[in-house]
């Protein structure tokens, strides 16, 4: 039998209602290990809170983190709602976590990554009122953003995942699975980030490093202290933002379509790509080229057919003025 844990700090005080997440996904403990570093700070008065409240969740997913795999049953970092009908261990942890994240005003949530690389953050939309993801706190994700101790920032998250989903529903079989039917659910985009947005949060992912990195733990303690001090909760002062920072947007997510799909090489996030060069090839011969340059982004060799391959980032100057 797993349950749900979570611990929380109130101030007397008055102010924001932080969560802090960690193993969401049950391999990604760099997190985990980070917050429970501030709880024990917390607890033994090396800092003090002095206004509002922050909820640790040092382990979102307890069976993915007890089988030491990403998920349990199921990604619960997509398709991430509240259900009448639970089908598996991720949906019974939507019915405890959307609720809990629903009472607070924002989120950070502490993940790593599977090939080597320096950490980054991933923020929201811009402002707008448009369908797929309407929102109007971009300047307090921006501000948070520059403030967690990286320097490159990502975004188009959504919207890349909501064309995904549109190829995936024109070549969705009748008699799909329901693994296959999630992937092609406009709502399967839909993580712990876009949820908190949903319910009128904020919220932003911090990539802490690869997996296995020991500098890992030591970027998720150092952004969360980063957060609690920037939201005025410690009594920290707040940390200066950080200069000259990478900003890259997502704008296409390529998936693999049939197991003998390959990349050419071995790609790591974030490697350059120039216009035209080749990624990988299909099972039938045809080749993936760069339409521009920019970056391959979470590119997953292992990944299974019908699922996101690749993810392809480009430049922007989002933060070019901000602070």
């Amino acid at each position: 039998m797993h349950y749900f844990k979570s611990l929380s700090f109130a101030s007397p005080q008055p102010g924001p209602r932080l969560i802090v997440l960690g193993a969401v996904h049950g391999n990604e403990i760099a997190g985990t290990q980070g917050i429970l570093r501030v709880i024990d700070e917390l607890e033994r008065g090396v800092f003090k809170l002095v206004s509002g409240s922050v909820t640790f969740v040092p382990i979102t997913n307890p069976l993915a983190y007890e089988l030491a795999r990403r998920a349990g049953d199921r990604n619960l970092n997509r398709n991430l709602n509240p259900t009448e009908a639970p089908q598996d261990f991720e949906d019974q942890i939507a019915n405890w976590l959307c609720p809990l994240l629903a009472q607070h005003d924002v989120l950070l949530d502490l993940h790593s990554f599977q090939s080597p690389g320096r950490a980054f953050a991933m923020v929201g939309p811009l402002n707008n009122d448009e369908a797929l993801e309407p929102f109007h706190h971009a300047h307090q994700e921006e501000a948070l953003a520059l403030r967690l101790g990286v320097g490159r920032v990502v975004d188009g998250w959504l919207s890349t995942y909501a064309r995904g989903v549109a190829r995936r529903n024109q070549s969705l079989a009748a008699d799909a699975s329901r693994a296959q039917q999630l992937t092609a659910d406009a709502r399967y985009g839909v993580g712990t980030t876009e949820y908190m947005r949903s319910v009128g949060g904020y919220s932003l992912t911090l990539e802490c490093g690869q997996h296995a990195d020991p500098q890992a733990p030591e970027v998720a303690y150092q952004a969360i202290h980063n957060t609690l001090a920037h939201l005025g909760l410690s009594d920290r002062p707040d940390p200066s933002p950080a200069q000259d920072v990478e900003a890259l947007h997502l704008y296409e997510v390529i998936d693999k379509v049939h197991v003998e799909d390959a990349f050419v090489r071995t790609w790591a996030s974030f490697d350059r790509l120039k216009q035209g060069e080749v990624i990988g090839t299909r099972h039938n011969g045809e080749v993936l080229v760069a339409d521009c340059d920019g970056y391959i982004v979470f590119p997953n060799a292992k990944a299974e057919a019908g699922h996101e391959w690749f993810y392809l980032a480009r430049e922007t100057d989002r933060f070019a003025n901000a602070a």
